[in-house]
């Protein structure tokens, strides 16, 4: 499988708020992630009142769905982070966990978008993902 990050020149440098602007990919398996929140394994909320706390841990919780479903971060396409009542403070906390989260690995396209409330009342963010690994058939 081949893929492509593609960031523009003639749009501004989204590299620096921590998602790239598309990726292209072929012959792939598509993976969709549910939705993963500040919740650890045994349903306790990491972080209550803390975004940056919460996103780490929404972060951590989409790596092990990756892994489990023989993906990396390398292969994720999309992701989509939704924000209870955001505001602008919000960026640096979550900006910080998504460069910790991404490391070197170019990061893949990425849309905040801002909501009322989540499924439970202490959850700030929730992150869903999409991610495309070789297809183990060969085509």
């Amino acid at each position: 499988m081949t893929s492509k990050t593609i960031n523009p020149e003639g749009l501004y440098n989204s590299l620096q708020f921590g998602f790239s602007h598309a990726k292209a990919s072929d012959e792939a398996v598509t993976v969709h992630c549910a939705g993963q929140v500040a919740w650890d394994k045994e349903c306790n909320v990491v972080g209550v009142d803390d975004i940056g706390a919460q996103a780490r841990q929404a972060l951590a919780n989409l790596r092990h769905v990756l892994e489990e479903a023989g993906a990396g971060i390398e292969d994720l396409v999309r992701i989509r982070t939704y924000v209870v009542n955001h505001n602008p403070e919000y960026m640096q906390p979550i900006g910080a966990a998504l460069a910790e989260f991404y490391g070197d690995v170019t990061p893949a396209p990425n849309t905040w978008i801002g909501v009322q409330a989540l499924a439970m009342p202490d959850f700030m963010i929730e992150i869903e993902a999409t991610a495309q690994i070789p297809s183990s058939s060969g085509s």
